[in-house]
């Protein structure tokens, strides 16, 4: 609707007379006018406004328009890259237009901001940068550093634990499982709640205490712990807390990171891994990873599906143990740490948190999560 201050008054003599019945109304000129007339034409005008006001609106002169595209052209400004509007000129300019912008802000505020507060006041030190800044702390920082075992070194366990008919569980951290360790000990209940929208799909509701201090004991007894990278809060630095709030000494713990899942799957050395080996399959998509590695060429003897939330861990580790396997692969979420934990020690087994690389393996699409 036309707002009424741009209203005009129209002059009784200006009000071109009403057709005659009997005549039909002329046809429109086909003018070369934007299609926008058109659909503001098309409108229903409040009472008392002209044709000129509209048309004045529509070529964008009038200022309830303009205004309002300049807050539409505003809104539209993509937060994310947009495939859209990469494949246009425009659209790809405004955009790396913004994230250059947001980029350099938070260089100020982040890397820039904290640079300036430690340089010395008596001195400056030319041509540094936060980045060559951080390089340097670093190095200094490493006799505090945990090893991490790579690739190979991860492969060599495995196997050797597989021939040797030895227990070893590998187990993996992520936000999840962190989140649900931080229930009452770093984090609050709703904290734990607000970060964590996506655990019950992971298979734990909070509150879940029993959850909690299972992990942590798991954690103490794993031969293997996958570590996240990231320093988002929720994962590493939230890693560290947690392990201290629950007494654990980080410090005899042995580490790998937490997608080395799908790092030795890319490089070749789960199927070199497998091969020869009875593969027992845990989780709800183990219907679907058997066929896809029994179309590989590996042996399945079973599948133990579906994983019910947290709370059925005793039954599926009741129902694995009834299978001769050498090797357990976990998909169950965060469940799969009491599980592969329970089946190494009651079982002397070898056992894999498998997490999504399982939805990837049996070709099916990973599930995301906001």
């Amino acid at each position: 609707m036309i707002q009424p201050s741009l209203r005009k008054p129209v002059k009784p003599a200006a009000v071109p007379p009403a057709p005659k019945a009997e005549k039909p109304r002329p046809p429109a000129r086909p003018a070369s006018k934007p299609k926008a007339v058109k659909s503001i034409a098309a409108a229903k005008p409040g009472k008392g406004s002209s044709k000129k006001s509209v048309r004045k609106l529509a070529r964008g002169k009038g200022k309830a328009f303009s205004r309002r595209r300049r807050l539409v052209r505003k809104r539209r400004t993509p937060l994310a890259p947009n495939p859209q509007l990469e494949q246009s000129g425009e659209g790809s300019q405004e955009l790396k237009r913004s994230y250059e912008q947001g980029f350099q802000e938070g260089m100020i505020e982040g890397g820039e901001r904290m640079l300036q507060e430690h340089l010395p006041s008596d001195m400056i030190i030319p041509d540094i940068t936060a980045r060559e800044a951080i390089s340097a702390g670093i190095e200094s920082l490493k006799k505090r550093g945990v090893p991490l075992l790579d690739s190979s070194a991860v492969y060599e366990e495995l196997e050797a634990a597989l021939r040797e008919k030895r227990s070893y569980a590998f187990i993996r951290l992520g936000d999840g499982e962190l989140l649900t360790l931080a229930q009452e000990k770093v984090l609050s209940l709703d904290e734990v709640r607000r970060a964590g929208d996506f655990l019950p799909y992971a298979g734990v509701t909070i509150p879940n205490l029993q959850a909690r201090d299972e992990l942590a004991e798991c954690i103490k007894v794993a031969t293997l712990i996958g570590v996240p990278m990231s320093r988002h809060p929720h994962f590493q630095p939230l890693l560290f807390a947690v392990l201290r709030a629950h007494g654990i000494d980080y410090r005899k713990l042995r580490y790998t990171t937490s997608t080395m899942n799908y790092t030795m799957e890319e490089q070749g050395l789960l199927l070199r891994l497998f091969r020869g080996r009875k593969i027992l399959i845990i989780g709800d998509v183990a219907l679907q990873l058997r066929q896809a590695l029994v179309d590989k060429g590996l042996e399945v003897v079973g599948a133990v599906t579906p994983v019910n939330g947290y709370a059925d861990v005793p039954r599926v580790v009741a129902e694995a143990m009834q299978y001769d396997y050498d090797i357990a692969l976990v998909a169950a979420g965060i469940p799969a740490i009491p599980i592969a934990v329970h089946l190494a020690g009651m079982g002397g087994k070898v056992t894999f948190d498998f997490g999504h690389l399982a939805d990837r393996m049996a070709g099916l699409a990973q599930p995301e999560r906001q």
